[in-house]
């Protein structure tokens, strides 16, 4: 990405022409890229049909860029793919409000994926694991020579460890699971994850005596996590100090909430996904493994609790943390696919799979700010009402300008429904 600034004033009124001629010159998009924005979902039937077996067509979502951000110094537009009104504008405004204090600052551990190879039927169970544990550098050389590109770009297997799961009274008996744990570099890695896992089979059905069954990566990573942080100035929240200190003493009042109530965390990480899920699918990677693994994550402490973390610092700045696993990746099949997610990761500027997933963890905070200060103030209906009139009034057969008049009209009745933009359309009189 150049160095333009991501504080593009007024960019949600321009025409979306104007919008992709300002985006294309600011952050140096190609001719090619800009077209592929032009064609409608980006990806042609040609390329669909290698994607998923039995395709018929394809089936778009929206394609936005979430402005004002500033992650580690560097300003950002981040290219989001969802069909809900209202989470692009919130996750710009929540940047905007972060700008004064420097923005996000982002961090994430080592890459390490796991893969796990169920071992059932050891007639002398404790004999079998002995053995594997001695084996353990064994199955470790065996597992990186089963990998090798992966291992020339860096990655490779970090650890073997042998788990003892014990028995549910079942009639398998005890349970071991050799547990592989891999460096994908920037890949994601499940397929790589899945065929050592399958090829390894042999070798440590010989070691343990025991049967094999289930030979498959784990979506629980919690060892790739990524993390962000942000602190929000009270002037950013209200001219008034009074008022800012309200808002956010509401913002740390709704944190406990989610905190003490798994039904109120639900909802609560349900806005945190909003922002990360737009960001994985318009970057091309697996949002149902990132779903997964960060709500097992939120419940590791054996109660499911919110993603983020919302206090006020000595200062009287909003201060804001997140940490989730983050399985992306930067390459692999799949991701080189879809021709939008390479011009997504060039809107980025990313070339690491960390990278990434430290940019995806910063929007899903802001999202998350962002509902927490709608539900302190206003409520979250207001402005998200507002926003969801446009698509009634499209939904309604506007077009064009007819758009923004019917939505307009809309808000002003307080009506924000479906029939009444049908109505609107068809130039019924308004009681």
């Amino acid at each position: 990405m150049s160095g333009a600034s991501s504080r593009i004033s007024g960019f949600y009124r321009l025409s979306v022409a104007e919008r992709l001629s300002l985006v294309g010159a600011a952050f140096g998009l190609t001719e090619a890229q800009l077209e592929s924005l032009r064609t409608p979902g980006g990806l042609s039937l040609e390329r669909a049909q290698h994607m998923v077996e039995n395709c018929i067509g394809t089936f778009a979502v929206p394609l936005g860029v979430a402005t004002n951000f500033i992650i580690n110094g560097r300003e950002l537009v981040v290219p989001m793919a969802i069909e809900e009104p209202s989470v692009i504008a919130a996750a710009s405004a929540a940047a905007l409000a972060a700008r004064s204090t420097g923005g996000f600052t982002t961090e994430s551990t080592e890459r390490r994926m796991i893969g796990q190879i169920q071992v059932l039927g050891c007639a002398d169970f404790d004999a079998s694991r002995r053995a594997l544990e001695a084996a353990k550098e064994e199955i470790r050389v065996a597992s990186d020579a089963l990998q090798p590109r992966m291992v020339e770009r860096g990655g490779g297997t970090r650890e073997v460890q042998i788990r003892d799961l014990g028995s549910d009274g079942g009639p398998h008996g005890r349970m071991l699971v050799v547990q592989l744990v891999i460096d994908t570099a920037d890949a994601m890695g499940a397929n790589l994850i899945n065929t050592v896992c399958e090829a390894l089979a042999p070798l440590v059905e010989r070691i343990s005596g025991g049967r094999v069954r289930l030979r498959i990566l784990s979506n629980y990573v919690d060892q790739c996590l990524s993390r962000a942080r942000v602190r929000i100035a009270p002037s950013a929240l209200s001219a008034d100090p009074r008022q800012a200190a309200a808002i956010i003493d509401g913002i740390v009042e709704a944190q406990d909430f989610a905190a003490l109530d798994p039904y109120r965390a639900v909802t609560h990480n349900k806005g945190v996904m909003n922002g990360i899920d737009a960001v994985v699918i318009a970057t091309g990677n697996d949002w149902r493994a990132i779903e997964a693994a960060a709500h097992a994550y939120a419940a590791r402490s054996g109660r499911y609790g919110p993603m983020t973390d919302w206090r006020r610092n000595a200062d009287g700045t909003l201060a804001g943390s997140i940490e989730l696993p983050m399985p992306v990746g930067v390459v692999g099949g799949q991701i080189k696919i879809h021709p939008l997610t390479e011009l997504a990761r060039a809107l980025l500027g990313v070339d690491s799979a960390r990278a990434l997933g430290e940019i995806i963890v910063a929007v899903g905070l802001a999202q998350n700010f962002s509902a927490l200060r709608a539900l302190a103030t206003d409520g979250i209906q207001k402005g998200h009402m507002g926003l969801h009139a446009r698509t009634l009034a499209a939904a309604a057969g506007a077009r064009g300008a007819d758009v923004d008049r019917i939505a307009e009209e809309l808000v002003r009745l307080g009506d924000i429904k479906l029939e009444r933009a049908i109505a609107l359309m068809a130039g019924e009189p308004v009681p």
